[in-house]
């Protein structure tokens, strides 16, 4: 049996050379491994970016959407001017008045002038119309302004009797879609001579409320000083003073019944024990001490719309 060789003196520099081969395999492959790791980081780099930007472009809204889009930024243009004529009956609150009184009819009848409202028709088409109407029927014709909150704003157009100095709406109203819609609470109450569609403070008695002709045409107006953000969000803009300012500040004036805080004490415990007649109790409260009605009222004819001379 043949032994093995033994090794010749040219053994270890043959080892050396297969040593520095494995060694330079070894960093090949690392490199190779290393130049992959790098490559693959770019490539997923590259394609986060990419799909981050396919994302962003996907987010875009089309024309079509942007179209369907609220538009926060839409001009308060007028489209439509209508007038009130205020004033005072002091008769009205006479132990002796007549039934059946019609406050458009007071014989002793104390002007207080006229406010010219401009309606922005554009932004809200359906709560102009019915506002319109009601105006050029005259229906607001004898309707007592019913509430006022001194430095805020006046109440006006409350539901039910006309001998009660309430409005009934005329026939051919439509239903006024708008109360129920969040692209109609754009507008907010910023500024003094505001004019809003009453949702949060209507003072419709609940039953005239079920009646299947009942229409909410309560209004309000702001009286300034300042702004009324409280009012925002919940009652609907439609509308401000073009004329007659320092009309709407001189009924912003006049006293209001306000009770003693014993008794707003006691009405909030019978409030809440649920008691209905707390309720009742006040609708009372920040009404006028005079009488302030609508004496008139109509439509004027607009030539050209045009912007709100400072938008609320």
């Amino acid at each position: 049996m043949a032994s093995s060789p033994a090794l010749s003196p040219a053994s270890p520099p043959l080892l050396r050379h297969l040593r520095g081969r494995r060694r330079r395999l070894l960093l090949s492959t690392q490199a190779q491994v290393i130049d992959f790791l790098i490559s693959n980081s770019l490539l997923q780099r590259r394609s986060f970016v990419l799909s981050a930007a396919s994302s962003l472009l996907l987010a875009q809204p089309s024309a079509a959407d942007t179209a369907s889009l609220p538009d926060q930024t839409q001009p308060a243009i007028v489209t439509d001017r209508v007038f009130f004529d205020f004033g005072l009956c002091p008769s009205y609150l006479r132990s002796d008045r007549p039934l059946g009184f019609d406050l458009a009819a007071c014989p002793d009848t104390e002007p207080l002038g006229r406010v010219v409202f401009g309606l922005y028709g554009k932004i809200l088409p359906q709560t102009v119309a019915n506002f319109k109407t009601v105006c050029a029927s005259a229906a607001y014709r004898g309707t007592l302004v019913h509430k006022i909150l001194q430095g805020q704003f006046f109440v006006a157009g409350r539901q039910g009797r006309k001998e009660k100095g309430e409005v009934r709406p005329p026939a051919g109203l439509l239903r006024n879609m708008e109360t129920v819609d969040p692209k109609a609470f754009q507008l907010k109450h910023s500024r003094p001579g505001t004019l809003s569609l009453c949702l949060s403070e209507n003072d419709d008695d609940e039953a005239v409320k079920l009646e299947p002709d009942y229409h909410n045409l309560e209004f309000l107006v702001t009286t300034g000083p300042g702004p009324c953000p409280q009012l925002d969000n919940e009652n609907i803009v439609f509308g401000t003073v073009l004329e007659g300012m320092d009309v709407i500040t001189n009924i912003a004036t006049i006293p209001t019944y306000k009770p003693a805080e014993r008794i707003r004490q006691f009405n909030d415990f019978a409030q809440f024990l649920g008691d209905e007649r707390a309720q009742i109790a006040r609708t009372m409260w920040n009404r006028p001490l005079k009488t302030i009605y609508i004496s008139n009222c109509g439509e004027l004819n607009v030539a050209t719309p045009s912007l709100s001379p400072s938008l609320p």
